[in-house]
């Protein structure tokens, strides 16, 4: 046993945990846990230039990286408060953080001393558990519990706040010896599995929903795996794209309301049975539940026993880690094969994958200013497969999940439950820290990108590069497009007249912001494309800037104001604004397999190529 003051104690456990950097903002109240980081030299510092974006940062970190747990650090009042986003988002897509903050003196809390805020009680409803740690020998216990608890069932963020008299008291921990509390997961029993696959078995047009809960798993190659075993079509989730690669033969395409394609609607549309694995049925994804579920059954397997039955009541549950699970089912699929019972599915692969063809959106416009679609198009000829994408919510995010290809698991870093504008920036520097070699470009509407532009400065200190793809029409457009169903346009729109504007650049005069100025002056690096012929010019100078400079670089593209993009509020029901391809005429436009009309922004119907 050695005798230390707690926040000793406390950062070698961070040790022990694994912990290697953190994001944060010191401050009066949490000066003891920077010192005690200062003398043990053990654990990286990133100094956000905002606590949220501090949380951000360490969530990116986590989602990055299998395995991964971000930890980000404030002082007390604000320094706790700025976290309850990061918190709210990280719980709600299951991502394991670790907040840490200051608080005032045990003898001054509920006295409204200065910046002492309840912030246990606050954080308790967007935590898996918050706590403020009165008494200095609990410190370490507090922090091993932490660890325990982020990573076993369910994963999700954990609050430690902790009075400044806490911190300085001293305590006997004994270093030596400390381990990790093991990991508890449920797991599928063998009988379980049986009774999944043979309702799988005894449907004719089966698919798989993958969701987040298979990367949190890191069983993205068991998903694949059983796919391929079973030959049953597989359908991503927003939030598990790229748990199968968008050019495999059994990949079904995205189902759902915005963040969906043309043919993964009409398939899911044509099933008749869904194994979901590791996905808590989503609202975007879902749309109503009476048009979801008609005509249909359902298997769901969740780590989390009351997320079964929570949005509608499945056919079968199963509480499993979808890792564990799909172990199981690949077990159980191997005896069915074995004994000639597996049925072949080859034909409602293939029906599926003929849609997948033939069902497209046109994206190759050469209008200026920009059509979105364009962009998404530039971006998938340009990179490869192992890309990363960050993005939060918006027209940008919903497009991009439309256009771009993702191959890979942990490809697409999307906050999909919570959607906080700012998210985006600070966490891509999370994913670069996690992954300093991964080509990684973050995709934001105007919008997005003004809400956390100051955590560009990040990228800039310590030399964090990265492609910022920001799309600017100059408005809220998701927000815009969402209040024609108001028949309004109100208060929606971030134009004017930027006086710093150059009287050559009429295009720009009425957008604002000008972000690429804003940008280097960040210390950041910024090209603006403007019309198509730009597009490969601007991207392989933006390549080169990163790797001369080692920034980030900020990509601008300026958008026509108005464009609206694919959406509808049931999966049967998904408007097309823009020109449509259908390249088998026997897939025509019906209201069943297409999901709804193609109109224009004034709500009369365009023309569709068939």
């Amino acid at each position: 046993m050695s005798r230390m003051k707690a926040i000793e104690a406390a950062v070698r456990v961070l040790e022990h945990e694994g912990v290697e950097v953190a994001f944060g903002v010191p401050g009066a109240a949490i000066n003891p846990f920077y010192a005690a980081l200062k003398a043990r030299g053990s654990i990286r510092h990133i100094l956000a230039r905002h606590v949220e974006g501090a949380s951000h940062m360490a969530d990116g970190y986590s989602r990055a990286v299998a395995g991964n747990i971000g930890v980000c650090v404030g002082t007390s009042g604000p320094g706790g408060t700025d976290m309850i986003t990061g918190l709210y988002t990280a719980q709600a897509d299951s991502i394991p953080i670790l907040c840490i903050t200051g608080q005032a003196a045990r003898a001054k809390l509920y006295k409204e001393d200065f910046q002492a805020v309840d912030i246990e009680t606050i954080a308790k409803g967007v935590s898996k558990w918050a706590v403020c740690v009165r008494e200095p020998a609990l410190v370490p216990m507090v922090f091993q519990q932490a660890f325990h608890v982020m990573r076993s069932g369910r994963p999700g963020p954990v609050l430690i706040d902790l009075p400044i008299d806490v911190q300085m008291a001293e305590i006997e921990f004994d270093d030596e010896t400390y381990e990790s509390l093991p990991v508890q997961k449920p797991v599928v029993s063998h009988r379980q599995a049986e009774k999944a696959l043979a309702m799988l078995n005894a449907a004719e047009r089966p698919l798989i929903v993958a969701g987040g809960g298979i990367l949190n798993a890191d069983a993205s190659a068991l998903l694949v795996e059983f796919a391929e075993l079973t030959g049953i079509p597989v359908v991503p989730t927003l939030m598990g794209w790229g748990t199968i690669p968008d050019d495999h033969p059994l990949m079904a395409g995205m189902v759902g309301l915005q963040t969906s394609h043309r043919y993964g609607n009409a398939t899911f549309l044509d099933s008749d049975f869904v194994l979901g694995i590791g996905n808590r049925w989503a609202n975007r994804h879902t749309g109503s539940i009476e048009v979801y579920t008609k005509g249909r059954k359902f298997v769901h397997v969740d780590i989390e026993p009351t997320q079964i039955g929570r949005v509608f009541g499945p056919d079968f549950g199963i509480v499993s880690d979808a890792g564990a699970a799909l172990r199981r089912f690949i077990e159980v699929a191997r005896e069915l094969k074995a004994g000639g019972d597996l049925k072949d599915r080859s034909a409602w692969a293939a029906a599926c994958a003929h849609r997948k063809q033939n069902m497209l959106r046109r994206s190759d416009f050469d209008s200026v200013p920009l059509k979105p679609q364009r962009v998404y198009q530039e971006m998938n000829e340009t990179f490869g497969r192992e890309t990363c994408y960050v993005t939060t919510i918006g027209l940008s995010q919903i497009a991009g999940a439309q256009f771009l290809k993702v191959y890979n698991p942990r490809n697409w870093i999307n906050c999909g439950q919570a959607g906080p504008l700012g998210w985006t920036l600070p966490a891509a520097l999370g994913v670069r820290v996690a992954d300093p070699g991964r080509r990684i470009v973050a995709l934001s509407g105007d919008y997005d990108f003004q809400f956390m532009i100051e955590e560009l400065a990040v990228g800039a200190h310590h030399k964090l590069p990265y492609l910022h793809v920001v799309v600017n029409n100059s408005y809220l457009g998701l927000i815009r497009q969402a209040q024609r169903n108001f028949k309004m346009d109100f208060e929606v729109s971030l134009a004017f007249d930027n006086i710093n504007i150059q009287p050559d650049e009429d295009l720009l005069r009425g957008y604002g912001v000008d972000h690429v100025a804003v940008a280097e002056g960040l210390g950041c690096k910024a090209i603006r494309v403007k019309k198509p012929s730009e597009f490969k010019a601007a991207f392989a100078e933006a390549e080169r800037l990163m790797a001369e400079y080692q920034v980030p670089v900020v990509l601008e593209f300026i958008l026509e104001r108005v464009t609206n993009i694919s959406m509808g509020t049931e999966v049967d029901s998904v408007d097309e604004f823009e020109e449509v391809l259908c390249l088998d005429p026997t897939l025509s436009i019906k209201k069943s397999q297409d999901m709804g009309s193609v109109r224009s922004d004034a709500g009369a119907p365009s023309s569709a190529l068939r």
